[in-house]
């Protein structure tokens, strides 16, 4: 594992107690950072701190990213216990049903952008602030190789994650004069826990994509992450980062 410095730095992961954001949380942890894992259910954030609190100061707060005042009231709190957010990893997401877009069910529609878009919007609308007060930050959100390319019978998922995508852009370009860098990452399918909202044939038709010819490992999406939260990355903003075996056609 290289050795990434972030002694000294306050972050957070969302949806940081399980999957991608637990392997990034813990890479963040190795790396020097404080973290603050903001997911809706305590029990689970619970038990991800008492699992890593061995690796540095890791600590839950109760958040719902939909939800503007409960992730506006998880940054003052965060804020308070770290001593400040000096880097934002926006991760919590959900992948929904899979199914054509003229079946496809409205409330799932609805909920896969509350929770992958506009989640996203909220937690940097929270943070920015506390960042540009220090003058300094790195944000990372994680969208998808289906915001790139879109996924049949994924249109939800795909829209939300393309909205990820241009949201970054549009910020990073928002605070390019500050040392504030928001980037994002497009990884192929991982095998966590989102595959179990998934039908097998549409988990198959996302491997047969992959010149790899396998799924990404979490550990090699927080790698990515850690750098790009790093001091290291003083440039680039706005930019996508791809991880997608060499499915990316851009």
């Amino acid at each position: 594992m290289n050795e990434i410095d972030l002694k000294g730095k306050s972050g957070v992961v969302t949806g940081g107690a399980q999957g991608i954001g637990r392997a990034v949380t813990e890479r963040l942890l190795r790396s020097g950072a404080a973290v603050a894992i903001w997911d809706r259910d305590a029990g689970l954030a619970g038990s991800a701190v008492r699992e890593l609190a061995d690796l540095g100061r890791v600590i839950a707060v109760t958040a719902d990213v939909t939800a503007w005042d409960s992730i506006a009231a998880a940054a003052q709190e965060t804020a308070a216990q770290l001593g400040g957010i000096d880097l934002l990893v926006n991760n919590a997401g959900i992948a929904g049903p899979n199914a054509p877009v003229e079946t496809y069910p409205l409330e799932a529609w609805q909920q896969v952008i509350d929770i992958d878009l506009t989640g996203v919007f909220h937690c940097c609308r929270a943070v920015v602030p506390l960042m540009k007060a220090k003058g300094y930050g790195r944000i990372v959100n994680v969208a998808s190789i289906a915001g790139k390319e879109g996924n049949p019978n994924a249109s939800a998922y795909s829209a939300a994650k393309a909205g990820v995508i241009a949201l970054t852009k549009a910020l990073g370009k928002e605070l390019a004069g500050i040392d504030i860098a928001v980037n994002c990452i497009t990884p192929a399918a991982a095998k966590t826990a989102i595959f179990d909202q998934m039908t097998q044939t549409h988990i198959d038709y996302m491997l047969s994509k992959i010149p790899r010819a396998r799924f990404v490992a979490v550990d090699e999406i927080a790698a990515m992450v850690a750098w790009l939260v790093s001091k290291e990355n003083s440039f680039t903003t706005g930019a996508v980062f791809d991880l997608s075996g060499g499915r990316a056609t851009y």
